[in-house]
């Protein structure tokens, strides 16, 4: 095929978006709540549990503030390399969004018997347990569990924030993205996604700084944590296979509508 019949094809393509149907207005509606109520009461709770959070960052010693960014950098990295490997052997027994959350709080809850030694020892783990249940949603919604670019899109849904952030939400810039799979693209995602991710394992660190109480401190974090997660990855990947078919424009057009309009219906 010239360069012709790409440019072509481009502006006849071969199957062309299909428009917004009714069915698919009512999906994305539904991805809009689901976005909305990420951080509804499981927020609430996490905040009761590791108090003012403000107030708790107090008590993490600046070397390890300042150790947070690296650590998430770190995390999303392993978390790259070791979330498709896991699908192998026993892993592949562990597919379901509930299994995620206990593995979660069960890490969480060990992680935080110790305070923050053993909670920063905890955070790789805890991290790639959350990858791994975004990239079980991902599959589920028809992407290649095999994939580099399928994790690369699992790394994108770390970077909608996090519980308790004022601009959570899904970015849909990374819906159609035509990413370079290489290492440097990898790492210079991870670069864009980190500091957001960053900000919610303080919360999580300053949660679990006690010992013994962090240990339920840890539990309830994790919990919410991947539940937030879950559900950010439900929207991403939501939107995304409703755009194979109607369109990138169309369904992120009419997401951000959604949005926009408020008042969206209690479900």
């Amino acid at each position: 095929m010239d360069d012709q019949d790409i440019a072509m094809e481009e502006i006849n393509p071969s199957n062309p978006p299909v428009p917004l149907t009714d069915a698919a207005h009512a999906e994305i509606t539904t991805l809009a709540v689901r976005q909305r109520k990420a951080n509804g009461v499981l927020m609430t709770a996490i905040n009761f549990v590791g108090g003012q959070v403000e107030d708790g960052l107090k008590l993490l010693p600046a070397s390890a503030r300042d150790q947070i960014d690296d650590l998430a950098r770190a995390a999303l990295r392993q978390s790259f390399d070791v979330a498709q490997k896991s699908r192998g052997g026993l892993g592949q027994n562990i597919g379901s969004d509930r299994v995620h959350k206990l593995l979660g709080t069960l890490s969480g809850a060990l992680g935080g018997l110790g305070g923050l030694p053993t909670a920063l020892a905890e955070l790789p783990v805890a991290t790639t347990v959350i990858f791994r249940a975004v990239h079980h949603v991902a599959v589920e919604h028809g992407e290649d569990p095999d994939a580099a670019e399928t994790r690369m899109e699992c790394l994108a849904v770390f970077g909608a924030g996090g519980p308790g952030a004022e601009d959570d939400g899904v970015d849909t810039a990374f819906i159609g993205a035509r990413l370079s799979i290489s290492g440097a693209a990898v790492n210079g995602l991870i670069s864009k996604v980190a500091p957001r991710f960053a900000a919610v394992l303080s919360q999580k660190l300053a949660a679990q700084a006690v010992p013994v109480l962090g240990a339920a401190a840890g539990a309830g974090t994790n919990y919410a944590f991947v539940d937030y997660y879950v559900a950010m990855a439900h929207v991403h990947f939501g939107l995304r296979k409703l755009a194979r078919t109607h369109g990138e424009k169309a369904v992120t057009d009419h997401f951000h509508k959604v949005l926009a309009a408020g008042n969206l219906p209690q479900t």
